[in-house]
């Protein structure tokens, strides 16, 4: 089987201090500390580039990941497709309360200009003359099946019964 070719997995591996931080084992939460806390949510983007426009649509990704660092903002968390269903690149972009501050978004704006970044309607006409098709969905995760279960079975124990009702 092959895997999937992750860019950006240096970025999330590469946590400071992940190197030399010792093992230690998790400490397993209440199941209702698990399914009280607020999950975390991402939107995907699936594309299926337009033929031999895979390597323009990269670049422009890398582009705006150039824009993102000047404001001290991560990149985008990009998968490319390797093998298996019909798309080619996914774009995993974790929701976040946190905005640029004024100096971080004037940056990132002088570092768009600078690249003679298309924005506005330039930049829906240039992404679409790139794609094929495109999804996108809003999800809760990274989560583990365990989170998810102990939400699931909090739900149950404060709607007993719940389950059983017929649905007409």
């Amino acid at each position: 089987m092959k895997t999937m070719i992750t860019l950006g997995a240096a970025a999330l591996l590469a946590t400071p201090g992940a190197a030399t931080k010792p093992a230690t084992p998790a400490k397993a939460a209440a199941p209702t500390a698990i399914a009280d806390a607020p999950w975390p949510e991402a939107y995907l983007e699936i594309f299926k580039l337009a033929p031999g426009k895979q390597e323009a649509f990269l670049r422009d990704i890398a582009r705006a990941d150039e824009v993102s660092a000047a404001g001290g903002q991560p990149p985008i968390k990009i998968f490319i497709h390797e093998d298996g269903a019909d798309w080619d690149v996914m774009l995993y972009k974790p929701e976040t309360e946190e905005q640029p501050t004024a100096a971080q978004q004037a940056a990132m704006d002088a570092k768009s200009k600078a690249l003679n970044m298309p924005s506005g309607p330039a930049y829906f006409v240039r992404i679409r003359e790139m794609i094929a098709s495109h999804t996108d969905t809003k999800a809760y995760g990274p989560i583990s099946a365990g989170q998810w279960i102990a939400r699931l079975d909090a739900w149950r124990a404060a709607h007993p019964g719940a389950d059983d009702a017929k649905v007409p």
